[in-house]
């Protein structure tokens, strides 16, 4: 069953969406501040979060730019398209302004929980004809190996692992910091650069796109 993080202080608005969420068979957690809500996340594992940004103590904008790996859809009051725009290029994956109407949001949540998922265990990634394989990070693409740098398989994997979602570059040197210290904003399009002409030799198939102005994100 997957587990659906409601943040959300208001209470009426909060306990209908638990209400729907129920109606669709989903595990529901709550949390009624930005706060409560990472102490949640650090507990528990959640496929998928719900959230308002005008929240007490820490704010929504925050939760969007802190949380990694969880979808997010927003759901606010907030109806000015530059605020859409800035909380989807800091990583939320949909935007919900309120009031919502119950059926379109569950389809939402449908779509976000099944989309864009690499097949990962402990040790091993899989997308579509991609394996990638944790512990000596290597990596085959229809069954051909292909050798990359400890940067580039950092940046594949985060890639996949943020599939359907574009990744802006300083949400990605954000993300594969921890593997890769040293890459900073010119160097990463070099690794992107040449992980592309990798790929090429044993596909046809473009695995990353650029988004012009924003970041990168893996092919549907």
């Amino acid at each position: 069953m997957k587990k659906i993080l409601v943040v959300e202080d208001d209470e009426s608005i909060h306990n209908l969406i638990k209400e729907v969420l129920k109606k669709e068979h989903y595990s529901v957690v709550s949390a009624y501040s930005g706060t409560e809500a990472l102490l949640v996340i650090e507990k528990e594992k959640i496929d998928l979060i719900l959230l308002d940004l005008m929240l007490p103590g820490l704010n929504g904008e925050e939760i969007v730019k802190r949380v990694k790996n969880i979808p997010i859809i927003v759901i606010s009051a907030k109806m000015d398209q530059e605020n859409k725009v800035k909380v989807l290029l800091d990583g939320a994956n949909d935007y919900i302004v309120k009031p919502f109407d119950t059926e379109e949001l569950i389809a939402r949540v449908k779509v976000q929980l099944r989309i864009g998922k690499a097949e990962q265990s402990n040790n091993t990634i899989k997308y579509k004809e991609i394996i990638m394989v944790n512990d000596n990070r290597t990596v085959t693409i229809n069954n051909k190996e292909v050798y990359l740098t400890r940067t580039e398989y950092a940046i594949l994997k985060q890639l996949i692992l943020n599939a359907k979602q574009v990744v802006t570059k300083s949400k990605l040197l954000q993300l594969i910091s921890i593997d890769t210290p040293d890459c900073d904003e010119n160097s990463l399009k070099v690794h992107i650069s040449n992980l592309r002409k990798k790929i090429k030799k044993v596909t046809d198939e473009e695995y990353i796109e650029s988004v012009w102005g924003i970041g990168f994100k893996i092919h549907e």
